[in-house]
This record gives structure tokens, sequence and C-alpha cells, in this order.
């Protein structure tokens, strides 16, 4: 049994633990708001390269792009988003699962010579799929790119996808993210983002417009100076929407720890209460012993 010293000393390291798991909840909070908030930012540029296409799309004209023909699939990419720091729960567990699972439904439908790169966005998500084991499956990465990585850094990932499709060294990127919902609810997700298709742009947003407009200088030209601004404005808020789910599942991890250290403390504190009235109650009766004798 415990003494009344070793229990104090478990109260008290107990104790520190709720405190700093209630402050790392905070923070956490805070940084989840500051994504929501870029997310908001974001919004009002995508829309209106969303209307854009949807414009060019309704319109009766002719337009191409090489990032939108298709060909037979014996390369893919898929860009798995991941977090830099733990402390979030099963939040990278989850997305790992969804990769896996992705891998073998690439299998079945290209194929199993199927070649498969991934790219990890994360430190998390780089050391787990270091760790797969495949001769048809190999790692790529991006320098300077990672789940905190902004601005130049995002546009620069972007063009570096755009270019590998286009030199045939990939024929099919897909991305697999954790959708933002709320603080308490974050989806997985896998869209293909190049080549871009029909689903591509239904999946994020693009509808074509019943309006009538006047192209100036034409659609096609138009089309294909916007699309790779479209891929840019999906891949930040890709990477806005990661970071954004990562806080809210950190969030909910020290929510969840703190609860638990809470209980805990309860316990604890209710067992040091019993036996330093056990001990009370030893020491009177040695003193009554003491006076009858």
């Amino acid at each position: 049994m415990a003494t009344l010293r070793e229990l104090k000393g478990r109260i008290g390291s107990v104790a520190s633990s709720e405190k700093i798991t209630g402050a790392m909840k905070m923070i956490s909070s805070a940084k989840m708001h500051k994504a929501e908030l870029s997310l908001r930012r974001l919004l009002p540029y995508r829309q209106q390269i969303e209307t854009i296409i949807g414009n060019i799309l309704s319109a009766d004209a002719q337009f191409s792009s090489p990032l939108i023909e298709a060909r037979p699939v014996s390369r893919v990419g898929i860009v798995v988003f991941g977090s830099d720091d733990g402390l979030c729960g099963a939040y990278n567990v989850n997305i790992f699962k969804l990769l896996l699972g992705k891998i073998a439904d690439y299998r079945k439908e290209f194929g199993e010579n199927v070649e498969i790169v991934v790219y990890p966005v994360g430190t998390k998500m780089l050391k787990a799929v270091s760790k797969l084991t495949d001769s048809n499956l190999r790692m790529a990465q991006v320098e300077g790119v990672n789940s905190k990585t902004t601005g130049d850094g995002v546009k620069l990932f972007v063009e570096h996808l755009q270019q590998t499709f286009l030199a045939g060294e990939l024929d099919k990127i897909d991305i697999l993210y954790m959708n933002f919902k709320s603080v308490s609810r974050q989806r997985p997700v896998c869209e293909q983002i190049i080549p871009v298709v029909a689903e591509t742009f239904a999946a994020n947003g693009v509808k074509e417009s019943s309006r009538p407009y006047i192209f100036e200088p034409d659609a096609n030209s138009i089309f294909r100076t916007v699309l790779p601004m479209f891929l840019m404005s999906v891949m930040q808020d890709v990477f806005t929407e990661n970071r954004a789910s990562e806080q809210a599942a950190r969030v909910m991890a020290m929510q969840s720890a703190n609860d638990n250290a809470k209980k805990l403390l309860e316990q604890l504190q209710l067992e040091y209460n019993k036996l330093r009235q056990q001990s009370i109650t030893t020491e009177l009766l040695d003193i009554l012993g003491g006076q009858i004798r």
C-alpha cells in the first residue's frame, strides 16, 4: 500500500499534468482558429477562380490543357498529409490506414504492377511511409515541404507536381488529407487533383454558369491560364485544412487527457484522504490504549 508521502507526490504530479494538458489545449485551440481564419481568407480568391472556370465550362467553346488529358495509368502519385508533431491522438494513424486502403485499391484498379509514388507531407507521415516495403512503391520528397508550409512553398510544390505529370513521370496524382468540418469532426478524403477531370471540379465547388459570357482573348487561353491557379487554390486549401484538422485533433486529445487527469486526481485525493483518516484513527487508538494501560 502506498504511503501518504507517495500519494502526495503522485497527486502533485497528476495536478501538474492536468495544468500542462489544459495549457496545450488552449494553444492548439488558438492555432486551430488561426487556420480557420486562413481558410476564410482564401475563400474569395478560390470562389473567383471557380466562377471563371464555371463560365468557361458552360460556354459553347473549345478548350484544352495538358493538365486535363487523361492517359493509361501505369504510375500513380499520391500526396498524403499528416502532422510534424505528435500528441494529436489517432490523427496520423487514421490517415495512414486510408493510405494503405488506397494502395490496395490502386492494385485492383490498375494491376499489381502499377508503380506508386507516395509524397508524405509531415514528419510523422514520413516515418510511417518509410516503413512500407513494396517493390513497386517508392517515397518521394520535395525539399522544404512540410505540414506548416504556406505561400511560395505551396506554389513550388504544386508546380513540381504539374511538371512531374507533364513530363510523363506520373499518369495520375491524388491527394489524401483530413477534411476539416469542426473541432470534433474531421473526415479523411482522397481526391484526384491531376489530371483535372469533371469530378475534380465538382468536388471543389465548380458549377457551370447559365449566363452568357464573351471571352477576351478567348476561352481556351483563359482556361490554360486559370487552371494552374485553380490547382494552386485547391492545394492551399488542403494545406490549411490539414493544419486546422491537426490542431482540432490535438484539442480533442488534450481534452481527453485533461479529463482523465481530473478523474485520476479525484481518485488519488480520495485514496489520500482515506489513508490519512486511517492514520489519524490508528494514532488515536494508540494514545487511548496507552492511557488505559
